[in-house]
């Protein structure tokens, strides 16, 4: 008899049903040496076990079809009830669970049977969690991060990521061991189970009333490392209770921690690098480009788990942040979209199943709780939360102090605390405690009723509470500056709309009657409108300027995204530009006026990893980082100029219909300083590597004319005049020229360095030998805008030539100004005495540094500089000859 049959005829006579599954019934008791709990465990197991290896392929279809239909009500049922998603998922998980035992176990009715075994015998182990589900929530988070922006945050993210579940999980553990008579290395896995948090309920709300971006980032951040910290330091106390170790030395188990980290960071590394060469490989297939990005992350964990004993959990983040730095510049921009949207749907469906499959087995887990095990929920709970305030209430405003982290308000602080709901990794962690062999089942039991029991209070207590405590902080309430703005701009667009209509209805030649009756309801609205805007408290400049330079920002970001849109701008330097104006939004946003100016000196000056750049080419001769990054910056600066110089029509034809012409006015001159400043450093990349600016713009230009070459031909596509071999043929041909285009020119360091060193003034006239050991001598120096290049008193040693940009030299209440072509420090080495002047870089600047002895010989064979030397000590006072004379006796 086929299986599927058997069962059939078994579901239908209960007799039968009974005695195939043979002696010990749960509806009717057990009789033995078993308790009788024990023994219906023991049964239900059996029995599920059995129907598991007789489950056919059509059972599991229909379950499986049966969960995405749940996952599909759960999303509009969440909106309707006003819950976070998450609680909704295991709200309906945990009733399939509880009523599948029901069935299973009443004596109402077996006709259900058949369909609660199908239930409880699914596969669900933790092993399921962590090796499908798990990869593909991580690797999908990595995916969608901005990592530069994270980078900026990099100190909070990881200060509370690391540090947030150390002390849950010390303070957990410490306090179960006090209150209860297990383990400490028991109390301490109990710890690290329950300190994952799960932060999609408190991210969405944030989002959906508009919180800080960053703040939502640094959560994001916080949790994405929270869940690897928290698994690695699971796994290392697991160790210990597998192997009985009752009092692990704390020392010991975090000696560890280090290993399993830079384990899981070096495999993440090195197989995205192979995925990536892979996917370069496979050039124009995006599928298989999609597909080997869908192997990545399950085969950067197992390599790290099952080869090295690494963290999977940092491997998987390794791989995907590494893919999310290089992909953009490897692929195709529509191929990295597509690949983003695939795993954002594998993400959100893992995200639902774990939920679901994770709650189902919540009934069991609780099934031998006891009295005295709620006291201990409520230990735990209570130490969890202590945890969690002293992260938020004392080292997130430390961090905040020492300005390592933006200032979170304590409303914002509040929703976290109470929004640190805990999910489905907890409880596959539990899941795998309880179906180890080696672990005793005392602790098994006390361990899956504590996570069990301590997630379902954050999930019901917590998940449902949430909005109303959000409510309460009023952080669902718009400001008044926004309350006054919103009827402000709700004036405006209505008038304008009246004026778009009543075109349209021209146009038309509708009936006037109608159009009189529509024109009168919507000129009462529009009155209603203008009347709470002019009865709102006046907005003051001040905040009408930070709003305006917010839209400004936005702007600017919006436009950023059309020309990545259009191809015209580099995908491979996306991110980056894009970073820069959300830096420019979030700086006007918490700053102001001072923010955004302090932004934008920022998108143009010289960062650390520019620095250290040059380090690595001055020092070490390794060139290779610092062409590349002048030519991105060169790359970013154009970009730059072209979107700022769109931007005044914004604010004419936008802003200042809102916030009036003062406003407006003050915008259009702080643009105007950013084009001045963006042009100045142009300019000076433009000095110091001549050709190389004009070689990106033809680049630009061509690939300007292949978009619009692209939207032509899709233009007569759409409009039947050509046909669809030929627009494909066409399409092709563009695809080919826009590949040849993507490469961009190599920037040759050595070469454009010995170019500059011919073509600068003060060197004229010496030989080309002598110009080629010079070039070798010099050594580059890149100043920002008001940085002290030469400090008072300081000791010569070197003489600065200005290869472009502008310092200012400061001395005894004087100042001058020296530009490109110049130099200056010469004074103090032939005087030898020590500097007397403060010099500082006025806008962006690379300097030419000379070291004191070559310079001297330098100056022996070079008419020009010794002119040069006349001249300045003309200025100051000082006999020229006297002052050569001295020099060269030094000499």
């Amino acid at each position: 008899m086929h299986p599927a049959a058997g069962r059939a005829a078994r579901a239908r006579d209960p007799a039968a049903n009974a005695a195939a599954a043979g002696p010990g019934c749960p509806k009717g008791g057990h009789a033995g040496r078993f308790p009788a709990a024990v023994a219906r465990r023991l049964w239900c197991q059996g029995r599920i076990i059995r129907y598991v290896r007789d489950m056919d392929i059509v059972v599991l279809t229909t379950i499986a079809a049966f969960l995405f239909l749940l996952i599909g009500a759960a999303e509009p049922l969440a909106a309707r009830a006003r819950l976070p998603y998450s609680v909704i998922l295991a709200a309906l998980g945990v009733l399939i669970g509880a009523g599948a035992l029901f069935f299973l176990r009443t004596d109402l009715t077996d006709a259900l049977n058949p369909v609660a075994e199908a239930i409880l015998g699914l596969p669900i182990r933790s092993n399921v969690f962590l090796y499908v589900f798990l990869p593909t929530l991580l690797f999908q988070v990595t995916l969608g991060m901005n990592l530069r922006r994270m980078l900026d945050d990099w100190v909070p993210i990881l200060v509370l990521a690391v540090v947030a579940v150390v002390v849950a999980t010390l303070s957990v553990g410490y306090a179960l061991a006090a209150a209860s008579a297990l383990p400490i290395a028991a109390c301490l896995l109990v710890g690290a189970i329950v300190s994952t948090t799960d932060p999609s309920a408190v991210v969405g709300i944030f989002r959906s009333i508009s919180a800080p971006r960053r703040l939502a980032r640094i959560i994001e951040g916080e949790s994405l490392l929270n869940d690897a910290a928290a698994i690695a330091l699971f796994g290392l106390f697991m160790g210990f209770v597998m192997l009985g170790m009752p009092d692990p030395r704390l020392g010991d188990a975090l000696a560890r921690f280090p290993l399993l980290i830079a384990g899981g960071v070096a495999a993440g590394w090195l197989a995205a690098r192979v995925a990536v060469w892979i996917m370069a490989l496979f050039g124009r297939f995006e599928l298989a480009q999609i597909s080997v990005s869908v192997a990545l992350p399950y085969l950067a964990y197992i390599g790290a788990e099952q080869s090295i004993g690494a963290s999977g959990v940092i491997a998987v983040v390794a791989a995907g942040l590494t893919l999310n730095l290089t992909g953009p510049g490897r692929l195709p921009p529509a191929a990295w979209a597509n690949l983003r949207e695939v795993w954002d749907l594998l993400a959100h469906w893992a995200g639902a199943l774990i939920f679901i499959l994770a709650a189902l087995l919540i009934p069991r887990l609780l099934e031998e709780v006891q009295a005295g095990d709620f006291a201990l929920i409520g230990v735990v709970i209570l130490a969890a939360l202590a945890a969690r305030v002293v992260i938020l209430f004392g080292l997130l405003p430390l961090l905040s102090l020492l300005r390592l982290s933006p200032v979170v308000e304590r409303p914002y602080r509040v929703a976290i605390l109470w929004g640190g709901l805990r999910g489905a990794v907890t409880l596959a962690l539990a899941l795998a405690v309880t179906e180890s062999f080696r672990v005793p089942v005392e602790v098994k039991r006390v361990v899956g009723i504590l996570a069990t029991g301590f997630t379902l209070f954050t999930l019901i207590v917590q998940g449902t509470t949430l909005r109303w405590v959000i409510a309460r902080l009023g952080l669902d309430r718009l400001s008044p500056i926004n309350q006054a703005l919103s009827n402000q701009v709700i004036a405006v667009a209505l008038q304008t709309v009246r004026e778009d209509v009543a075109r349209t209805t021209e146009n038309y030649e509708l009936t006037h009657d109608i159009v009189r009756s529509e024109a009168k309801r919507f000129g009462e609205r529009l009155d209603a409108a203008v009347k709470a805007a002019e009865e709102n408290a006046e907005i003051l400049d001040r905040d009408r300027i930070t709003l305006g330079l917010i839209a400004l920002a936005g702007a600017e970001r919006d436009a950023i995204l059309a020309r990545i849109r259009d191809r015209t701008m580099s995908s491979n330097l996306a991110e980056q530009i894009l970073s820069n104006a959300d830096r420019l939004i979030e700086g006007a946003r918490s700053g102001g006026r001072t923010g955004y100016q302090r932004a934008a000196r920022t998108s143009v000056g010289y960062g650390r990893t520019f620095r250290a750049a040059v380090m690595l080419h001055n020092r070490l001769r390794l060139s290779r980082p610092l062409a590349r990054m002048s030519a991105d910056r060169f790359e970013i600066l154009l970009s730059q100029r072209l979107i700022l110089r769109d931007l005044g029509g914004f604010i004419d034809g936008r802003i200042r219909r809102i916030h009036g012409r003062r406003v407006a006015e003050l915008l259009q001159e702080l643009l105007s300083r950013r084009i001045e400043a963006v042009e100045t450093a142009l300019e000076a990349l433009r000095l110091q590597y001549p050709g190389y600016a004009e070689e990106l713009e033809r680049r630009f230009i061509r690939r300007t004319a292949l978009r619009l070459e692209e939207r032509e031909y899709d233009a007569m596509r759409e409009d039947g005049l050509i046909g669809a071999e030929l627009h494909t043929a066409l399409m092709q041909d563009i695809a080919q020229r826009r590949a040849a285009c993507e490469e961009r020119p190599r920037l040759d360091l050595a070469v454009e360095k010995a170019e500059l060193v011919r073509g600068f003034p003060l060197f004229a006239g010496i030989d080309a030998e002598a110009q080629k050991r010079l070039s070798r001598a010099l050594v580059t120096r890149y100043a920002n805008a008001g940085e002290i290049v030469i400090r008072k008193d300081s000791l010569p040693r070197s003489v600065f030539f200005i290869a472009s940009g502008a310092v200012e030299l400061d001395s005894a209440g004087q100042s001058w100004r020296l530009g490109r072509g110049e130099m200056f420090g010469q004074m103090a080495i032939l005087l030898q005495k020590p500097r007397r002047a403060e010099i500082r870089a006025i806008a962006p600047s690379t300097l030419l540094v000379l070291d004191e002895a070559r310079f001297r010989r330098l100056l022996k064979r070079s008419p020009t500089l010794q002119a040069a030397v006349r001249d300045s000590a003309r200025k100051r006072g000082i006999d020229p000859e006297a002052l050569l004379l001295e020099g060269q006796e030094a000499a």
